[in-house]
């Protein structure tokens, strides 16, 4: 695929961007409402089909209805767009589907968003019309609404509706946040990509409208919906992991401290050393969960799935593989101590039968501790494996991520 380089001018200034897959029922309806926009408002730009490997003329009919027709190798919405705006001749972008849900003629409000110098701007259904049938009523009510709560809550994207299909941008800016997916989930890589790399994004209300064929759509409710959510949860680590890990140690650890002391009850339940027990080992899978965030968050940053900023950097600075080695030494020296003394004790006094109400609560903190020291050394080794020969690029060029 070849891309423009962002210093070349462009030959115009807006290209209408369709995917296409079998549409020759909808897209001669499509094709006409986008050069009623051109028209209507005296723009310079052209309709482009980005073409998936259509089997029912589809090509030709959009080639004789005067859209430019490229035809993109690689099967998937998100290919059938990426090939589309690298082709794209204009310096902004709206896009919107084949299927005449979204009527490009009403799209000018989001090219004077564009104008006004945003980079993105994002339809929203939610906040403009739906109507009758166009959208199924799961989707509605329960789909659309959760999946862009939590964009908004893992990301702080501030839209309302992070699927719509309607949308656009400048051409240079999301051809340069590395858009990679090929499926259904680049409609939430683009969104997140574009927040993530700090674009200046907006909104505008617009209206779903039922679609013109007479087939099923192309989208399957379920599958996609867990191909964006998975998306979405890979690129928060954060939540996905660390957030869930430290609820689990720091519930597990308070409740772990009350147990140490004595039973606890809970309404009817009496909680002994056994759940102590189950305490340790939520802590230590805490712990770990924690730590696979940890190695996640790195991998994310360093691979390019999340771009690695100042802040980044500055926080990767600090590390020190021998001051966390001192942390957890002392950790395991203060468990195994403990150990130490109990079974000293337990020496002392000839081996006798053990009291599990008294030697549980002193044992089950000790081998905890002994644990989490060395998961720790474990861990912190890893991490610095991953750091061996590790370089990043900023504005100066390539240079040690740790120097």
């Amino acid at each position: 695929m070849t891309w423009r380089q962002s210093g070349e001018p462009y030959s115009m200034k807006l290209s209408i961007v369709m995917p296409c897959l079998n549409e020759a029922q909808t897209l001669p309806a499509c094709i006409q409402r986008a050069k009623g926009l051109l028209e209507k408002y005296r723009i310079d730009g052209e309709v482009l089909v980005s073409d998936n490997g259509s089997t029912d003329g589809s090509q030709a009919l959009a080639e004789q209805l005067g859209a430019r027709v490229v035809h993109c190798p690689i099967r998937g919405y998100g290919a059938a767009l990426q090939y589309g705006i690298a082709s794209a001749r204009g310096e902004f972008i709206i896009m919107g589907d084949s299927d005449d849900s979204y009527h490009f003629d009403e799209a000018y409000p989001i090219l004077q968003k564009l104008e006004e110098g945003y980079d993105v701007c994002m339809g929203t259904r939610l906040k403009g019309r739906i109507m009758p049938g166009a959208m199924p009523t799961l989707n509605r009510l329960l789909g659309n609404p959760l999946l862009t709560f939590i964009g908004r809550l893992f990301f702080k994207i501030d839209t309302s509706d992070f699927h719509c299909g309607l949308r656009g941008f400048r051409r240079d800016k999301v051809l340069g946040i590395g858009l990679v997916t090929t499926g259904m989930e680049w409609a939430s890589e683009m969104v997140i990509k574009s927040r993530l790399m700090e674009l200046k994004m907006t909104e505008v209300p617009i209206t779903l409208y039922k679609d013109g064929r007479d087939r099923p759509p192309h989208l399957q409710r379920w599958r996609d919906g867990w191909r964006h959510l998975r998306f979405m949860l890979l690129h928060a680590p954060n939540w996905l992991f660390i957030y869930p890990g430290l609820l689990l140690v720091s519930t597990a650890f308070i409740l772990g401290i009350l147990l140490i002391r004595g039973q606890v009850r809970i309404g009817q339940a009496n909680l002994d050393v056994q759940s102590l027990l189950t305490m340790a080992f939520m802590v230590i899978v805490g712990i770990q969960v924690i730590y696979a965030g940890l190695f996640a968050n790195l991998y994310a940053h360093l691979s390019g799935i999340l771009p690695t900023g100042t802040a980044f950097t500055e926080r990767l600075k600090r590390f020190s593989l021998e001051k966390l080695l001192v942390v957890f030494l002392v950790i395991g020296l203060a468990g195994f101590s403990i150990f130490l003394v109990n079974f000293w004790d337990w020496y002392a006094r000839g081996f006798p039968a053990l009291n599990n109400d008294v030697t549980m609560r002193q044992i089950v903190p000790a081998l905890t501790l002994v644990t989490i020291a060395v998961q720790g050394v474990f861990n912190c080794f890893m991490f610095s494996l991953l750091f061996l020969k590790t370089r990043c690029r900023d504005d100066n060029g390539s240079r040690d991520i740790l120097e």
